[in-house]
């Protein structure tokens, strides 16, 4: 009688590592985007202001991802994300979507 099949460990964070690119590619666009806006009708103190924090915003999701895929790339079994960067992801993420209700409206 045969055991079910070895889980292969591999996949998991692969498919995390891509996850997390993907997100970064759409974060990527967002902040774009909410340049855009906020240049669109020529420079003002506000666009300015919120078009810097949507940057600084992108680029504080892009440390805390570039750190969690380059723990997914090194092999073997990944350590959990940790609470503070997984806090900050979302923090960063709320944060952008925020500031482009604040563009749009």
């Amino acid at each position: 009688m045969t055991g079910p099949p070895d889980r292969d460990p591999g996949l998991q964070p692969e498919r995390t590592r891509l996850a997390w690119r993907r997100t970064t590619l759409s974060s990527t666009v967002a902040a774009v985007l909410a340049v855009k806006a906020a240049l669109h009708n020529g420079v003002s103190a506000e666009g300015v202001i919120i078009c810097s924090l949507c940057c600084a915003l992108w680029l504080g999701f892009l440390t805390v991802a570039h750190r969690r895929i380059t723990t997914l790339a090194a092999g073997g079994p990944p350590p959990p994300l940790a609470p503070r960067h997984a806090t900050a992801a979302v923090l960063c993420t709320v944060a952008v979507a925020v500031c482009a209700a604040v563009l749009v409206y």
